[in-house]
């Protein structure tokens, strides 16, 4: 029977189960990435098992302990334990998508969902980012040529080469953000500078943009299925107004050569993030839900 013994906390050393578990169950949500999970451990501590040809996640925050669904195929005895895990633990079940809430229903109608907006994924065409077609973008277009107009810049790929240059923007970005001053914008330096120290490590890419020979703006992102690329960070200088847009829009434009699909992570409930990943229409939602504690108890096990 699944039990708490059983989850050890991920770490580095982990990375090649989930790989090689995700190239037979591709990742959907950016939270199921490895590199997710791995470098925001010390906000959330990241516990899991591997279980019959299925991962099962334990997320524990300060208020919360969440077990999530198992990673795949559908094993109803497996779901039944996780079930019963949850009960016994007064854990909450969460993070499940869509696809996972339709299969969960129909084996437990009893259960009650509750639809987590918060963690929704926004996923865009990559063609759209890239070239930001009608009045819809017309904005966004203003912005990009304003900022085209008054800036000269280039781009070029995050290599060893300019990782030094790099690493000193985003110590410069943290300054001017004040990331000590936030929970959440420290935890996300520290999530940034372990993503960096291991950038070759997790196959990440990005894109650095230059104005006036510095590095003022980046990109990092992955690719977490055959259609679709996550981008896990955009950092941009607060000099230059309009370099948000620009970033975006070249990186879209090299990637939407490899994957249909650009994953913009969630936006957490925080309102200035939601009204931006707004404002570029995206193309869909990967949805979260969690299931209520009242109804957890009353399944039909």
């Amino acid at each position: 029977m699944l039990s708490l013994d059983d989850f050890k906390k991920i770490d580095l050393n982990d990375k090649l189960i989930f790989d090689t578990h995700y190239q037979r169950f591709p990742p959907t949500h950016s939270g199921e990435l490895f590199t997710t999970m791995v470098s925001w451990g010390e906000y959330v501590e990241y516990r899991y098992t591997l279980i019959e040809n299925s991962i099962i996640i334990l997320s524990k925050s300060s208020n919360e302990i969440i077990i999530h669904p198992p990673s795949g195929k559908f094993n109803l005895d497996l779901t039944k334990q996780i079930l019963s895990l949850a009960i016994k633990e007064n854990m909450s079940f969460g993070f499940i998508k869509k696809i996972e809430k339709n299969i969960l229903s129909a084996h437990f109608p009893s259960l009650t969902f509750i639809e987590d907006r918060d963690y929704f994924d926004y996923v865009y065409r990559a063609s759209d980012l890239a070239e930001l077609p009608g009045t819809k973008y017309g904005k966004i277009r203003n912005r990009l040529n304003k900022f085209a107009k008054n800036f000269a810049y280039i781009t070029e790929e995050i290599s060893e080469k300019n990782m030094n240059e790099v690493n000193e923007f985003l110590k410069r970005w943290c300054l001017w953000k004040d990331c000590g001053s936030n929970e959440l914008l420290e935890n996300e330096r520290k999530a940034i500078i372990y993503l960096m120290s291991n950038y070759f490590d997790f196959n990440l890419k990005g894109l650095a943009l230059r104005i006036s020979g510095t590095i003022q703006a980046i990109a990092v992102y992955e690719k977490m299925n055959a259609e679709t690329v996550v981008i896990h960070f955009e950092k941009g200088s607060p000099d230059f107004d309009g370099i948000y847009k620009a970033i975006n829009m070249e990186t879209a434009q090299r990637l939407r050569h490899f994957v249909p699909y650009i994953n913009r992570e969630e936006d957490l409930g925080i309102p200035g993030l939601r009204k931006a990943k707004l404002s570029y229409h995206p193309d869909h939602f990967i949805e979260i839900y969690n299931i209520s504690k009242e109804s957890l108890r009353t399944p039909a096990l």
